[in-house]
């Protein structure tokens, strides 16, 4: 029976031998690579956290004591500890495990998040509930270096320096984010990595362990001779920047060697100030195709563990890369044009751009809201920023859009990625809500291209107007040539692609290819309805929208975002305004969350496919026919 398999809860694993914690290592990443291959998900990071999972359960009794992680899918091995080995093929699944942790899956996830940057502002928050409350457990943060770049990290610090309550930040350090790390920060953290401190420890650690009888000896125990060697070996003028803050640096340490960490873990636990240590680990580490490209590997579709090939058909281009391509081509035309990303270039389609134009290209780290308002400077000065950030991340610097853009009317241009449904990353990644949030904007424009043809042309669009624009597309793949050009493109309006009669379709970006689809549907039965694309949801396309509701009894809106507050609520606010009598239903995802599961059986779950719109549009032609 495998190791894994007797692990009922975390309190386990301390009373294990440091052999049988190597075998339990292996066995670990073996579950993870397994499940990742047939589900996909993320692969690098949780490769990298084993040894540190395992020591952390192995000292800290969790749930009693708190283990914050920022961004949960560093925590898969935390998964597998705390009773959800036997669910762990189900990750990612509808109806399975998340791909991160879920305050409502274990009560072992003290804390959930799918955005980083957030575990030491949390955790602080818990410390101090304990204090007030006259509690004793520990609390602990695990942040990754990549999430050091994020602003909110700093502002915890900040705030954990002043109030120093007892706590525990450890900061996993694998030089990666997604993609390489930038900035100051990870130039500090590399001069700590190579301090001779490091080594000095390592060796020493690794001279006391050869005279230890390890074989059979809890783990506990090998801990405890080596703490006084750590102590020994600790630079008390290392990690200055940290002790400014008031939080007390101890590191770097190994983060693949259990019995250290163990030993750090037993030595700080206790302290009465917050503490810092810092472990220096491998992103996918186990995994050869990983470790050699962690960027490639952070996160995965379903392939092959052998060869680390994928499993799937080979896919046609998907959205970020057309609109890297698009943007590419455009800013070879005009020298303004710069990309701005939020550690994300590979996930937004900038890789060639940054190739080929570095010096126009500017990827600031985990910070959403730096990266606005840094594009705010440089469109101030003349310069047509393009900033390319997920739906679900520019949720991150709403107040930057609003008061460093919108009112000063500063012309950037957002494209989010991954608007709409993102399927297995689930409730934390849904890019549901930008519509909602940006069209009650002043000066802002809110457009949504139905196929790559449409973004080119709005993209092109966007960087002749004088204010911020907002482009949104999904993830998947790019259609092309969807339904046909029946008018030379003009900026802010919309087209109708099909003409018929007693209801209209009114759709935007891929939802337009769903109301063609179900337009065919209807005319199986014998029902002839227009198709028409809104394109712009803010300003609207008043004249088109008037025109529809003048010759139509029925119009349906059609949006891959939240119905409330979007662009049916839009076009209801227009209808109301102008007095016309057209009967309007929305259609968009409801008010709840929507959890992981695959893109299409969400699209399924929220009725958003063109089987469920063809059949309410026939049943609302037939009732009103009867009614009339």
């Amino acid at each position: 029976m495998a190791l894994l398999d007797q692990i009922k809860n975390p309190h386990d694993v301390s009373r294990l031998s440091a052999d049988e914690l190597t075998r339990l290592a292996q066995e670990i990443r073996q579950r993870i690579i397994e499940a990742v291959s047939q589900n996909g998900g993320h692969l690098a990071p949780p490769l990298g956290t084993v040894e540190l999972t395992i020591a952390l359960h192995a000292v800290f009794e969790s749930p009693i004591d708190r283990i914050v992680w920022d961004v949960g899918h560093q925590a898969y091995a935390h998964k597998l500890l705390t009773g959800r080995a036997a669910a762990f093929g189900t990750l990612r699944r509808k109806g399975g495990l998340s791909g991160y942790l879920r305050r409502t899956e274990s009560e072992h996830d003290w804390f959930g998040a799918g955005h980083a940057s957030t575990s030491i502002a949390a955790a602080v928050g818990m410390a101090k509930a304990r204090d007030l409350k006259g509690e004793h457990q520990h609390v602990v943060a695990v942040v990754g270096d990549g999430a050091m770049t994020g602003g909110l990290a700093y502002e915890a610090l900040n705030n954990l320096g002043h109030l120093e309550t007892p706590m525990i930040v450890v900061l996993n350090d694998n030089s990666m984010s997604i993609s390489p790390n930038v900035g100051s920060m990870s130039r500090y953290l590399a001069r700590l990595r190579a301090a001779p401190s490091f080594g000095r420890l390592k060796k020493a650690v690794q001279r006391t362990l050869r005279h230890l009888p390890l074989v059979g000896e809890p783990l506990v125990g090998v801990a405890g001779k080596l703490k006084e060697v750590i102590k020994l070996t600790l630079v008390p003028d290392q990690g200055a920047f940290f002790e400014e803050l008031g939080v007390k640096y101890f590191g770097p340490f190994d983060g693949h060697d259990i019995p250290s960490l163990v030993a750090v873990f037993e030595m700080v636990k206790d302290t009465e100030v917050p503490v810092l240590v810092h472990v220096v680990t491998r992103k996918g580490k186990g995994y050869p195709f990983a470790e050699e490209e962690p960027g490639k590997w952070h996160g995965a579709s379903p392939f092959d563990p052998s060869t680390g090939k994928g499993t799937g058909k080979k896919s046609p281009p998907k959205w970020q890369d057309a609109f890297g391509e698009i943007l590419l081509r455009i800013a070879k035309e005009d020298p303004r044009v710069v990309a701005i990303t939020a550690a994300m270039a590979d996930g937004t389609g900038l890789n060639a751009f940054a190739r080929e134009l570095p010096a126009r290209f500017f990827d600031v780290g985990i910070a959403e809201a730096y990266a606005v308002t840094f594009a705010g400077g440089l469109a101030a000065s003349g310069m047509r920023p393009v900033a390319a950030i997920y739906s679900t991340f520019l949720q991150r610097a709403y107040d930057q859009i609003i008061h460093d853009i919108a009112i000063q009317q500063l012309p950037v241009l957002f494209c989010m990625d991954r608007a709409g449904l993102v399927g297995e990353d689930g409730a934390t990644h849904q890019g549901l809500y930008d519509i909602a949030y940006l069209r009650c904007i002043p000066s802002m424009t809110v457009a949504v291209p139905r196929d790559q043809e449409n973004l080119e042309l709005l993209i092109r669009g966007a960087l002749k107007t004088a204010g911020p624009v907002a482009l949104r597309y999904p993830r998947g793949e790019a259609l092309s040539q969807v339904g046909a050009e029946a008018h030379p493109f003009a900026w802010g309006s919309g087209e109708v692609l099909r003409e018929g009669q007693g209801a209209a379709i009114l759709a935007i970006g891929p939802m337009v290819s769903l109301a063609l689809e179900a337009r065919e549907i209807l005319m199986t039965q014998g029902i002839q309805v227009t198709v028409a694309d809104a394109r712009f949801v803010k300003p609207l396309d008043e004249v088109l929208i008037q025109d529809l509701a003048a010759r139509h009894s029925l119009l349906f809106t059609v949006e891959e975002g939240t119905a409330m507050g979007g662009f049916g609520s839009a076009v209801l606010e227009l209808v109301e305004a102008k007095g016309l009598t057209c009967r309007v239903q929305l259609w968009g995802t409801p008010d709840r969350q929507i959890e992981h599961g695959s893109r299409q059986e969400s699209l399924e779950e929220v009725g958003l496919t063109a089987d469920r719109l063809s059949g309410a549009i026939s049943q609302a032609l037939g009732t009103a026919r009867h009614v009339s």
